[in-house]
């Protein structure tokens, strides 16, 4: 279309032109010399006609230019303007940065003091965190220790250092002067969550000690049981330590293995924002951790734990001067294969279910004496079984036997769900049952 245009327009334009010259060649010519004969009425005519059709072709010739004008403009305004084609390309896949937009934030509070070694617990939790955004790690150090606090600020932005404005010591009734660690340690861990609930708003929180090391699933783990806590009003947290974690009596190839326990573990602890509102206005100035095992906060709630811990201790110097790190701490078994808890389905650990599957499975084991399950050790294919104790003389003489912690909180085992302890001894499924009809704890156990 384009093409014929531009044609046109050329034709007129040499039109005009061989007119012009034409014009020019007719003004130019001499008139008759002196005395010549005049020129034929004929030939006098001929240059005035010649020069009426010449305007009159340049008049046609400005008509048909703005008729072909108007037409397109006209065009113009009834044609729509060509979309554009989209290059036909493979669609890339979104960009991490993109997918994660609507996913959690659980950032992870570590709790510090005067340990320069907590290197090690950064260094790990820096290396297996899966993103820096998902799972911002905020440094809480109290104490002011100048080494500790240089070793912090070496990560940079890896980590968030923030420091509680009070470092001094706690008022403490006099009979507890030599408990002055407690009462600071509780001071600060109402600060520092505080701050991340309530200064920063975040809806959950994984709460860490310096003197931990975590798995490389530890994020993993923390990430598939969040929604559990949110479904399931019965949880109050899930904890990445299992109390009877040692090696021997674990099942190292059952990683994947959770539990719901009646006892408070911490050690690397899952809470959310509406837990901290409920414990926050009633939090004690000391010995936070045994007042959380406690009936009147427990509330008959559960926690997650896990068949072998994600997190073990290296800290044998602390305010409890190695209390049972020699005997069992420093044993604790750490995971070392990734399980994706985010694929798999954890359903059977909602209450009504999971006391469906597990309490069958403890009851159905046949029950045996200490004396037949050490004589017999069964190895690994062999079935599980039952051992049961009625009351706590009983429970704590089988516990010693087997290696367990032997220690209650408010009558509560460590480990134990509805007063049940699962280990393995020897190769072998073990359960440290009360009889079935079992009515609950007595908090005089002690």
């Amino acid at each position: 279309m384009l093409k014929k245009r531009s044609l046109a327009l050329l034709g007129a334009a040499l039109f005009l032109a061989w007119n012009g010259l034409l014009l020019l060649f007719l003004w130019g010519r001499p008139g008759p010399a002196p005395g010549a004969a005049p020129a034929p009425p004929g030939a006098r005519v001929l240059p005035a006609q010649l020069l009426q059709l010449a305007h009159d072709a340049e008049a046609e010739l400005r008509l048909q230019r703005e008729l072909l004008l108007q037409i397109q403009r006209l065009q113009r305004q009834r044609t729509p303007p060509k979309t554009p084609k989209t290059p036909k390309t493979t669609p890339k896949p979104p960009q991490k940065e993109e997918e994660e937009e609507d996913e959690v934030v659980i950032p992870v509070l570590v709790l510090a003091c005067d340990r320069s070694s907590v290197r090690r617990c950064l260094d790990k939790l820096l290396r297996y965190r899966p993103s820096a955004r998902r799972f911002p790690v905020i440094v809480s150090q109290d104490c002011g220790h100048a080494e500790t606090a240089a070793v912090i600020a070496s990560y940079g932005a890896a980590v968030a250092h923030i420091r509680p404005p009070e470092l001094g010591e706690v008022a403490a009734p006099p009979e507890h002067r030599k408990f002055q660690g407690y009462y600071r340690i509780a001071r600060h861990y109402r600060w520092a969550l505080g701050q991340v609930f309530g200064a920063l708003r975040h809806r959950a929180a994984i709460v860490v000690e310096d003197d931990l090391e975590v798995a490389p699933d530890f994020f993993e783990y923390f990430q598939a049981v969040l929604p559990l806590l949110r479904e399931d009003r019965s949880l109050w947290c899930a904890s990445a330590w299992n109390d009877n974690g040692r090696e021997g009596l674990v099942d190292a190839g059952r990683a994947e293995l959770l539990y719901r326990t009646d006892f408070f573990p911490g050690l690397g602890w899952l809470l959310l924002a509406e837990l901290w509102e409920e414990l926050e206005p009633k939090w004690p100035p000391a010995f936070w951790d045994d007042w959380m095992r406690r009936p009147e906060q427990r509330r008959g709630r559960a926690c997650v734990r896990p068949e072998v811990s994600r997190t073990m201790t290296f800290g044998r110097k602390g305010v409890s001067h190695g209390q049972f790190y020699d005997q069992y701490l420093r044993f604790i078994k750490l995971n070392e294969r990734f399980v994706p808890f985010t694929r798999l389905d954890l359903s059977y650990l909602k209450k009504d279910k999971y006391e469906q599957i597990f309490l069958s499975q403890v009851y159905a084991a046949p029950e045996v004496r200490l004396e037949e399950l050490q004589r017999d050790a069964g190895g690994g294919d062999a079935g599980p079984v039952r051992l049961q104790y009625r009351g706590r003389d009983s429970f704590k003489a089988l516990a010693k036997a087997l290696g367990l912690m032997d220690d209650l909180k408010s009558g509560v085992p460590r480990g134990g769900y509805r007063g049940v302890v699962s280990v393995v001894c020897r190769g072998r499924r073990v359960f440290l049952a009360p009889p079935a009809d079992w009515d609950g704890y007595d908090p005089s156990w002690s």
